[in-house]
């Protein structure tokens, strides 16, 4: 799948407090599941970024397939990929995305004082990033595509939560196995979904149920 440059958003609460201006940074959280054939396009679609995240922490849920390899060799020359591998799982549902994705978020709270960039803690617990994007394994997109999600960020302080519509085939733009039809201007599609760190925490998160999709 190919991501496009149009957002598709969602406001913060008005009760929510209002940033400052000052430049936003972001991490990424990416569940992989035996996803060896597509994975290294989407390493090198984040690489190429004109802004790059200051964290990308890759959990492979189980993979059996050589995903974790490929991250692997993309990780010991920059320090800002990691691999978080979970064991392996017999079962495949909808909860599994959740819950890497979950995995790699507690990750990161343990990681905010060490990431490059971060300012020192102030009394009270100051962030060391200010969005987090849900990336999938299977994408690819431009090399301006996380800098204009954080324009979207910058020019709407009440952003909670943005993304983009995708593309499954460059070439048959109109053929589609995704149902855009039920969605409307305020969905965001799971394949990339970038929140706003306080809208996230607010929410509580992504549930693990195996019955439905993640977004």
């Amino acid at each position: 799948m190919t991501a496009v440059a149009a957002t598709t958003e969602a406001t913060a609460s008005d009760t929510a407090p209002v940033p400052s201006r000052q430049a936003l940074s972001y991490v990424l959280v990416t569940p992989a599941r035996n996803e060896a054939a597509l994975i290294e396009e989407t390493i090198q679609s984040v690489i190429a970024q004109s802004v790059l995240p200051r964290k990308w922490i890759i959990v492979s849920d189980g993979s059996t397939d050589g995903t974790d390899e490929i991250v692997q060799r993309y990780a010991r020359e920059r320090d800002w990929i990691e691999l978080l591998r979970l064991p392996e799982r017999p079962d495949r549902h909808f909860a599994g995305k959740a819950g890497a994705f979950n995995a790699g978020y507690a990750h990161l709270s343990t990681l905010n004082s060490q990431l490059p960039g971060a300012p020192e803690r102030s009394e009270g617990g100051s962030t060391s990033w200010d969005l987090i994007g849900n990336l999938d394994a299977d994408i690819t997109f431009g090399p301006d595509y996380f800098e204009f999600l954080l324009q979207k960020f910058s020019a709407n302080p009440r952003l909670g939560v943005a993304g983009t519509p995708f593309v499954e085939d460059q070439d048959r733009l109109d053929q589609h196995s995704y149902a855009h039809q039920f969605a409307n201007s305020s969905h965001v599609s799971g394949a990339c979904q970038m929140f706003r760190r306080e809208c996230f925490d607010e929410v509580g998160g992504y549930l693990s149920i195996k019955a439905g999709a993640i977004d």
